[in-house]
């Protein structure tokens, strides 16, 4: 990596990667000149790393205008003042690091509130910037007509004898399809507005810092998925990974509850934020959005396993089939325990 060092013109001290997230390499890299986050972008998932850096750069360059006190995970440039190094098939980024921690997992309320304020200022602090100088990272990445129509091909062609062992799974994600038609209709009217949206809202993409003992979000970060989108998906995401203390990963369908708590909590950060931005509409939407990122989840999980784990692939036999039971537990959780 010393080539890539000295494009940035970096005296190197010392070097760690940072085991954290499933799709970039990052490393942590101390310098005679500061401290820096190395990061690969992953070109398998996204195939366009050009337009995540120009989408990062347009929202640097936004908030460094209007909003300069507005803390943001700026690119480094290199000493040609490019911010994307494309050296030996590998795709390569930095960011002045930050003085701050990381969650993997909640442990409290006051986090996913916390969690949720940021996530709602970062769409907030950027509610004048045109949409449409942003670039699509990951198409139809929250499309619930195509996740619907992938998982009804799946379920037609996919493995038989997976099909056949998933019967009730199928049927019960079959029954929910209303929630594909609600879809619809919600992006179609036009008090639904696209935003600028993070669309990957989950707890360990907030920086947290504590001030005489008390933890405070200060940022959000990895940005590949800003781009333009529905409050839906990012309230959403927030919902399917912040209520419930166990993971997608869990098989124990009785540890799979609602913390109606939390809830409460991140309804009240985000709104903090969005309540005077979001429509009446979006509003009368806002328990949909749980309702919608989790079937959504559901959809993609069941629709790989019968299409013999393609997509997320399975670290054991019937990985992905776990994940989408978990998750429509979740989803009938949800629907009994949110009811606004």
């Amino acid at each position: 990596m010393e080539s890539i060092f000295n494009q940035y013109g970096w005296s190197v001290v010392s070097v760690q990667q940072l085991h954290q997230g499933l799709i970039n390499s990052t490393y942590a890299i101390s310098t005679s000149q500061g401290d820096f986050i190395l990061q690969t972008v992953n070109h398998h998932i996204f195939k366009d790393p050009k337009a995540i850096d120009d989408n990062i750069n347009t929202i640097g360059n936004f908030l460094h205008q209007q909003a300069p006190e507005y803390l943001f995970t700026h690119l480094v440039p290199t000493t040609n003042g490019e911010t994307l190094i494309e050296w030996e098939g590998q795709f390569y980024r930095a960011f002045k690091k930050i003085e701050a921690y990381s969650l993997s997992v909640l442990d409290n309320p006051n986090q996913a509130k916390e969690a949720a304020s940021q996530f709602g200022k970062f769409t907030q602090v950027l509610s004048q910037l045109d949409i449409k100088k942003l670039k699509i990272t990951l198409p139809d990445f929250h499309n619930l007509s195509l996740r619907y129509h992938q998982f009804s091909g799946a379920i037609t062609t996919g493995n038989s004898s997976r099909i056949d062992t998933s019967k009730d799974a199928i049927s019960y994600l079959t029954s929910q399809k209303p929630l594909v038609t609600t879809f619809e209709n919600f992006i179609q009217n036009r008090e639904a507005l696209k935003r600028v949206t993070h669309h990957d809202t989950k707890i360990s993409n907030v920086l947290f810092q504590k001030e005489n003992g008390i933890e405070k979000a200060i940022c959000v970060i990895d940005l590949d998925t800003v781009m333009p989108g529905y409050f839906i998906s990012d309230v959403g995401d927030m919902c399917r990974t912040y209520l419930c203390k166990v993971s997608e990963e869990e098989s124990n369908l009785n540890l799979i509850q609602i913390e109606k708590e939390r809830w409460e909590f991140l309804k009240t950060g985000y709104l903090s934020q969005m309540q005077n931005t979001l429509s009446n509409f979006e509003m009368d939407h806002f328990r949909y959005a749980g309702q919608f990122m989790i079937y959504m989840q559901a959809l993609r999980f069941l629709t790989d396993h019968l299409n013999n784990d393609y997509y997320y692939g399975a670290k054991y036999e019937g990985q992905n089939f776990v994940r989408a039971v978990n998750q429509i537990e979740l989803l009938k959780r949800f629907n009994e325990s949110i009811i606004n």
